[in-house]
């Protein structure tokens, strides 16, 4: 058994790779989070791109344990917005990781737009380092942002986003659901032939 680390504290996260490596029939990988690996200094997350972070995080965690590292960086990227909040997602109200202040900004500077021009999407990229090799994947998933929040099943800004072609958020969708369609789920999908690699 090959032990994989996510560089992720997030359950969902683990849960979610683990569920899509065993719909692809991939056996032989451990995924592992880093609460369950010795501490190490990990790098901000400076870079310009989703690409960019995703492969320094996975980098890092490959270098401190030794381990083949996955690592995502995603967020939310709004037309009216410009784009933004983009990299700058999970810290877009200035605290790091406070999902409920960064909704209640983004509903805030939306306040005055139209449902016609509410579109955005998730975008995720997904790194694997791993014996010298470095790849990188990116998944988007369109939609728009609703104009309150709902569901409680998600995490980040899934309870404002509603997958194009939906009635229901993000958060509403079953584990499953969310799986087949979002963002991580393309780019880690779009990651199993490397990682299927890893135990051949």
């Amino acid at each position: 058994m090959r032990r994989v680390l996510v560089a992720s504290r997030n359950a969902k996260k683990l849960g979610e790779l683990r569920r899509i490596l065993a719909d692809a029939g991939i056996e032989g990988l451990e995924v592992v989070g880093l609460n369950e690996v010795p501490p190490y200094e990990e790098a901000p997350e400076t870079g310009a791109t989703f690409e960019e972070n995703a492969l320094a995080k996975a980098r890092d965690g490959a270098a401190a344990t030794g381990l083949a590292c996955v690592a995502d960086d995603s967020g939310i990227a709004v037309d009216a917005l410009n784009g933004m909040p983009g990299v700058l997602s999970a810290r877009w109200s200035g605290r790091h990781g406070d999902d409920a202040a960064n909704n209640e900004l983004l509903l805030g500077q939306l306040s005055d737009v139209p449902d016609t021009r509410r579109g955005a999407r998730f975008v995720s990229a997904c790194a694997l380092v791993a014996d010298g090799r470095e790849v990188v994947m990116l998944g988007e998933w369109a939609g728009h942002v609703a104009r309150k929040p709902a569901g409680d099943g998600g995490f980040g800004y899934d309870p404002l986003f509603v997958p194009d072609g939906g009635t229901v958020s993000a958060a509403e969708l079953t584990p499953a659901e969310k799986d087949a369609a979002s963002h991580r789920g393309r780019a880690l999908k779009a990651l199993l032939p490397a990682l299927a690699a890893l135990v051949k």
